[in-house]
């Protein structure tokens, strides 16, 4: 057996976690800079709770709310400007991937003055300053990966940060700032995180431990396949921010494959949530790998509890809507760039750019007929 695996981010999970574990920030910095979308932290109570926490241990901080979906290096480079002014040494994210994923890239900016190609080669001079993460939906797995994913206008895509440098030194877990969520939302960041620990499992990285992670991740999403076209109970949403954040253990060690190098061009140019993005092609990617690596989709099948692709496929259909309609000069561009992308070489299936195109219009040939909500 030959493994490896590395997380230096401590996890702390359960109701009320971040002010009973207010103690841990006075260790990690002297002033805070708390990183925020516009709104949902201060409905959901995470932003409150964060400002008590830090009162509470007396470190001072300043709010940055002004974090949108999928980020930009230019709102990274904005957000580090107002770390240096605040004399800030604690970067703290709070909300989904994109606040949580900013902040890692702010606490890079912070202390490194590089271009951008220096800011995505995850070699850095200076000491990054140290990440809490606050994940308030069950998805992105942020808060324990060393992963910040960033739009790359120069490429018409996303780019990825990837260094042990910006793992969180703390995530605090409170499936509370989930009660919330809208049926939407719930489930486009339950698909991300199933896309994760199944991407995870079919990663030509896996390893045996990662696996487990993976199983384990699966076998508490399976369930909510089907139920959550319900409004979720909020014991059900604990086990969705558990789920989400084994997935993000996962991909921690595997990094993703295909589906993440395709969907990025269906957020890019389409606007599609990131997580719906990869439900909508996931069907298509296993139906193909199902042709080479039988055994090992039909076993996250039965992991998921599902007896069929064709039941996976209802179960996302039943899960996300779109009329969203490619065109074939779509359809090329997007896979010419995604055949381009580093998670390509994960896929545990060569691909080529061919093979994308035809995912890509499989996917959408099906989709459109979908309407659901």
């Amino acid at each position: 057996m030959s493994l490896k695996f590395f997380m230096p981010t401590k996890v702390c999970f359960g109701r009320n976690a971040v002010v009973d574990n207010a103690s841990l920030l006075r260790a990690l910095g002297s002033k805070a800079l708390v990183v925020t979308g516009r709104r949902s932290a201060k409905v959901n109570g995470s932003l409150r709770d964060m400002e008590a926490a830090l009162q509470a241990v007396d470190v001072p901080y300043a709010v940055y709310d002004a974090i949108s979906s999928n980020p930009s290096i230019k709102q990274a480079r904005d957000a580090a400007g107002v770390a240096r002014s605040e004399r800030a040494d604690l970067i703290i994210g709070i909300g989904g991937g994109s606040p949580m994923d900013a902040a890692k890239a702010i606490a890079v900016l912070a202390t490194n003055d590089v271009d951008d190609a220096g800011l995505f080669s995850g070699q850095f001079d200076r000491p990054v300053l140290p990440v809490v993460a606050v994940p308030t939906t069950a998805g992105t797995g942020s808060e324990v990966t060393q992963y910040s994913i960033l739009t790359n206008d120069s490429i018409q895509s996303k780019s990825s940060i990837a260094s042990g440098a910006i793992f969180p030194r703390l995530a605090l877990l409170d499936p509370r700032y989930l009660e919330q969520l809208p049926p939407d939302v719930t489930a486009n960041t339950m698909v991300d995180a199933l896309s994760h620990a199944v991407e995870g499992y079919l990663s030509v990285k896996a390893d045996s431990l990662s696996s487990v992670l993976a199983r384990e991740s699966m076998s508490l999403i399976g369930p909510c396949l089907k139920s959550l076209q319900q409004q979720p109970s909020p014991a059900t949403r604990e086990r969705l921010l558990y789920a989400s954040m084994l997935a993000g253990m996962v991909i921690a060690q595997t990094g993703t494959t295909a589906v993440h190098a395709m969907g990025y061009s269906l957020t890019y140019f389409k606007d599609v949530d990131h997580g719906k993005a990869n439900g909508l092609l996931m069907y298509e990617f296993l139906r193909f790998l199902d042709a080479h690596h039988e055994g090992r989709v039909a076993d996250l099948l039965r992991y998921l509890g599902l007896a069929s692709l064709s039941e996976l496929k209802d179960c996302l259909q039943g899960l996300l809507s779109t009329e969203l309609k490619l065109t074939s000069g779509e359809v090329e561009l997007y896979s010419s760039i995604a055949i381009r992308t580093g998670n390509i070489k994960n896929t545990p299936v060569p691909l080529t750019q061919g093979d994308l195109s035809d995912m890509f219009t499989r996917s959408f040939a099906v989709a459109a007929q979908v309407s659901r909500r």
